[in-house]
């Protein structure tokens, strides 16, 4: 089978991270990362998730053409993704959504932890459409830019972590979502430090495109 990851923006070791995330949590899978090389650096806000969406949705008509058996579309806003989903006959899964369904299954309620607060009411409304605003205790922002997350040397990392932990301690949640693709190496080192459900929506979103895969052969 093969899983198209599409990255919305142009950073392009942002599409390396989510392939090999996607990889890790599809292994029997062929994983090809593609990026929206026109788009913004970083999807922040309204105005980025607009102008990355023609270019998500061409990426998808060309995966899907090419033979693509699913397609993730590996930004946590989940941009273009009703659209895309209209245009194709094969499954296209967002990494928010996919998430959202992850702690779900694994913990329960659960809280967002993501990048910065102008994030917050387009996860909120992506919640609400989806039909799963309630089991969402609290979407929150660890205040770190989305570049940062590929910085070692910055302090993106300690940030989300303590975002994380005050989670841990507030809201009650058996899981968390890490809300952003620049987090998918983090769940696993999360979930260690701080001892509940951590889950990465790429890695989610890889699982259940190779299940909906298989589902279709059946």
């Amino acid at each position: 089978m093969k899983i198209v990851v599409i990255n919305p923006n142009s950073t392009v070791s942002m599409t390396e991270k989510a392939a090999l995330a996607a990889r890790n949590a599809a292994p029997g899978a062929v994983i090809e990362g593609i990026t929206c090389h026109a788009s913004p650096p970083a999807i922040q806000g309204p105005e980025d998730d607009a102008i990355c969406r023609p270019y998500v949705l061409a990426e998808v008509d060309r995966a899907a053409a090419a033979g693509a058996d699913a397609i993730i579309i590996a930004c946590f806003d989940d941009p273009a993704l009703d659209d895309a989903r209209a245009r194709v006959s094969i499954p296209v899964l967002g990494i928010g959504e996919a998430g959202f369904h992850a702690a779900m299954m694994l913990g329960g309620r659960f809280s967002v932890v993501t990048t910065v607060p102008v994030a917050i009411p387009i996860l909120q409304e992506n919640l609400a459409h989806y039909g799963l605003a309630a089991a969402c205790v609290r979407v929150r922002a660890a205040g770190v830019q989305v570049l940062d997350l590929e910085d070692e040397t910055s302090d993106a990392v300690p940030k989300v972590s303590a975002e994380i932990a005050r989670a841990k301690a507030e809201d009650g949640v058996g899981a968390i979502v890490l809300g952003c693709a620049g987090m998918a190496d983090l769940a696993a080192k999360m979930e260690a430090e701080h001892g509940l459900k951590v889950i990465d929506g790429v890695g989610a979103a890889a699982a259940f495109a190779a299940a909906l895969i298989n589902l279709r052969r059946v």
